[in-house]
């Protein structure tokens, strides 16, 4: 499987069940085994183990190899190794505390070219409503004294 169809593949899965933060760092110039490191977090554990199954199963839907899947009996932290891609899918709190765009860092690799926002026609201008003149009332009525 090509790395770029693989790369879209992980991204495009990730945001299917909602995963946040989606981040992809090229690593092909340090001396790793892969090339690509993707890094997503996910909003609780029940999330985060969502996000890693979609993941595999569109990988393996399109062809490509899963070699293992890390961490998902606890569910704070799951990696999954796509050979030549690794995912990282965490909480965001754990993903803060390991820090792991500063290891990875440098660069990010584009994903998609962003839309440019669709213009939105202006409202109609609506005269306001004419205020309703308040009813002239009598005296406030009696409340009966509490016992």
């Amino acid at each position: 499987m090509d790395l770029r169809k693989k790369q879209s593949t992980v991204v495009d899965a990730l945001e299917d069940v909602k995963g946040f933060d989606i981040v992809v760092f090229n690593t092909g110039h340090m001396p790793t085994m892969f090339e690509r490191v993707v890094i997503a977090s996910g909003s609780s554990n029940t999330q985060v183990r969502a996000l890693a199954d979609r993941v595999r199963d569109r990988i393996e839907q399109a062809g490509g190899r899963v070699y293992g899947v890390e961490g998902e009996a606890g569910g704070e932290w799951v990696l999954v190794d796509l050979g030549d891609v690794v995912v990282h899918i965490m909480h965001p709190t754990v993903r803060g505390f390991y820090n792991l765009e500063e290891v990875w860092g440098g660069k990010a690799v584009r994903l998609k070219k962003e839309k440019p926002a669709l213009k939105e026609k202006p409202a109609p201008k609506h005269k306001p409503a004419a205020k309703k003149k308040a009813a002239k009332r009598g005296p406030a009525p009696r409340r009966r004294a509490k016992r």
